[in-house]
Parts: structure tokens; sequence; C-alpha cells
């Protein structure tokens, strides 16, 4: 098994501490930001940053649907960890400030790929997929956030 990592990233014109609180509002704004990939989003426990347990179904393909069950912590400041209690994938949200009054988002999901000649696919065009979904999602957040 390979590990397959997709990252994606935004500069948006908000503040590093707004645009943090937004994605670390998973009983508010994170569901505004959710494309139609993801399906059945609900909050379980908590719902502002550490100590949230989130459920969604990600459907990246037409045949691939995830079951998320997703534990976040802040390991440090700016950052939101989301791992998965159902698989290997972890996805950590990075946000810092980029200059006056804007702020850098970096998202990075890994897990476990496949092996043979699926995990070839996997690691060649999961990572464009994702991309795809976090750049939706990102834009979504940008048109939050600079409101």
């Amino acid at each position: 098994m390979a590990q397959v990592e997709a990252t994606t990233e935004r500069i948006v014109a908000s503040d590093a501490d707004t645009v943090f609180d937004a994605v670390a509002d998973y009983s508010g704004t994170r569901s505004k930001l959710l494309p139609e990939q993801f399906s059945e989003y609900e909050v379980r426990e908590g719902g502002d940053g550490e100590g949230t347990l989130v459920h969604w179904k990600l459907q990246a393909t037409s045949k691939r649907v995830r079951d998320c069950l997703m534990e976040v912590t802040e390991p440090t400041d700016g950052e939101l960890v989301e791992k998965d209690r159902n698989s290997s994938m972890v996805t950590t949200w990075r946000v810092t400030p980029a200059g006056e009054g804007r702020a850098r988002v970096v998202i990075t999901t890994v897990w476990n790929g496949a092996s043979g000649i699926g995990g070839f696919f996997e690691r060649t065009f999961a990572p464009k997929g994702l991309a795809r979904i976090y750049d939706a999602m990102l834009a979504r957040l940008a048109a939050e956030v600079e409101k």
C-alpha cells in the first residue's frame, strides 16, 4: 500500500483568524462550504473545532462513496486535523496569514491507497479529483468570509 496525498491551497481576502473560525465552525459555516459530492452531513459531538465529531459521505467518483466519521483536533494554532474513524484518511486544514487582511488556506488529505493496478489509478487520479472538490470548497469559503 502506498500513501496517496492531495493538496489544494488558496489565498482568501480575509484575516487568518476569521478564516480559521469559519473553517472550524462545523455546526454553522462548514456545511455551507460543501459541494454536491458531500451528503448526510451531521455534527455528532461538539461543533466548533477541537473535540468535534462530524459525519458525512463523500462521493468522489460515480462509483466511490466514502462514509466518513471525522474526529477533529487542533494540534497547533491555525491547524485543524480531521481523522476518519472508518479509514486511514486524514485531512489537515492550515490557515496562515498571507499579508494584510489575507490568509492562505491549505488543505491536505492523505490515506493508504490500494496496491496493484488499482492503486496506480488511485494515486494517479484521486488527488486530481479531490483537488477539484477542495477548489470548490475554498471558493465557497472565500465567498463566505470575503462578504
